[in-house]
């Protein structure tokens, strides 16, 4: 028993860097992806094409394959056209990819939100004279934010969840710190058990907070 705690305490170890790299990829998710919802629905053809090409090659890939790209494949791409590069922290990496990933999801979350606003909405604000653009920021989103945040919290949990490709590019985040001292101590089944713990020990309660509102 005293192997399984051993093996949960270190791999909440690894919970901060976990949590820091789901939070920013969240936020920078919900930006990326409430523009690429917008310029999705837009009338410039182009911008759609291109926010839609976008939104199917992430969701058609793996998470996994995305992450070796950003951590090794750029900086190979770049050094082998005479620009010698290399990540300084391989976290960065690891936040753009989390947070480029989930932003393909979130603009699917954020589109249907704002067409479940009623149309009626926009249609009154323009008649008080508001431009599109305004309505826009002033009533549609604001009311598209209240729909999307079940949703919205529900991808947080996901991002945790997710970020265990992570270690697979060398960021020490939950999984990486199981694995490493599996490594060490070949106590391969406490490790993992006290892996899997901790991501419930995040999991879990967000999810019933998430249920109870």
């Amino acid at each position: 028993m005293a192997l399984y705690w051993k093996g949960f305490c270190i791999a909440c170890k690894g919970i901060p860097t976990t949590i820091w790299v789901s939070i920013v990829a969240l936020l920078v998710g919900a930006l990326l992806g409430l523009l690429l919802a917008l310029g999705s629905q837009g009338k410039n053809k182009v911008l759609k094409a291109i926010c839609r090409v976008y939104i199917d090659v992430v969701r058609g890939t793996p998470m996994i394959v995305q992450a070796l790209v950003f951590a090794y494949g750029i900086p190979q791409l770049l050094q082998a056209n005479g620009i010698m590069f290399k990540w300084p922290y391989l976290v960065i990496p690891a936040v753009m990819c989390c947070g480029l990933n989930s932003a393909a999801y979130m603009s699917e979350v954020v589109r249907s939100g704002i067409q479940a606003v009623d149309k009626g909405q926009m249609e009154a604000a323009r008649s008080l004279g508001m431009s599109k653009r305004m309505a826009m920021r002033l009533i549609i989103i604001p009311q598209a934010v209240k729909i999307i945040l079940p949703a919205f919290c529900n991808e947080f949990v996901t991002l945790i969840k997710e970020t265990a490709v992570l270690s697979y590019v060398g960021v020490i985040e939950i999984l990486r710190r199981g694995a490493l001292w599996n490594a060490q101590s070949f106590e391969t089944f406490p490790a993992y058990i006290g892996v899997a713990l901790a991501y419930m020990l995040l999991t879990i309660p967000l999810t019933m907070i998430i249920g109870r509102h």
